[in-house]
């Protein structure tokens, strides 16, 4: 589920923010500062993709999006966010 949100990332300053650890589900919110094409993955350690969280144009704002990894293993997940020529990936912690 994929919704605007109000957490305090300024506009034009791309960022993301989760809770970490988490279990087994959490929210991966980010700022986009300008329109365009945006993608945020979840990967597995060995670099596999688990799942696509988005893949869409989106307008200039904040975001956020449910991650639920209820049918995956505990262990360390990483997720990436591409927004035009602005890339950040970061690690998160799956614990059950």
């Amino acid at each position: 589920m994929q919704r605007k949100s109000q957490f305090q990332c300024p506009i034009g300053i791309p960022c993301t923010k989760l809770s970490n650890p988490f279990n087994p589900s959490t929210l991966i919110k980010y700022n986009i500062k300008s329109d365009g094409l945006v993608t945020l993955k979840v990967y597995d350690v060995l670099g596999k993709e688990v799942v696509s969280l988005v893949n869409e144009l989106k307008q200039s704002g904040r975001y956020e999006v449910e991650f639920n990894g209820s049918n995956l293993g505990s262990g360390i997940y990483y997720y990436r966010l591409q927004a035009g020529e602005y890339s950040e990936t970061k690690k998160m912690l799956l614990l059950k």
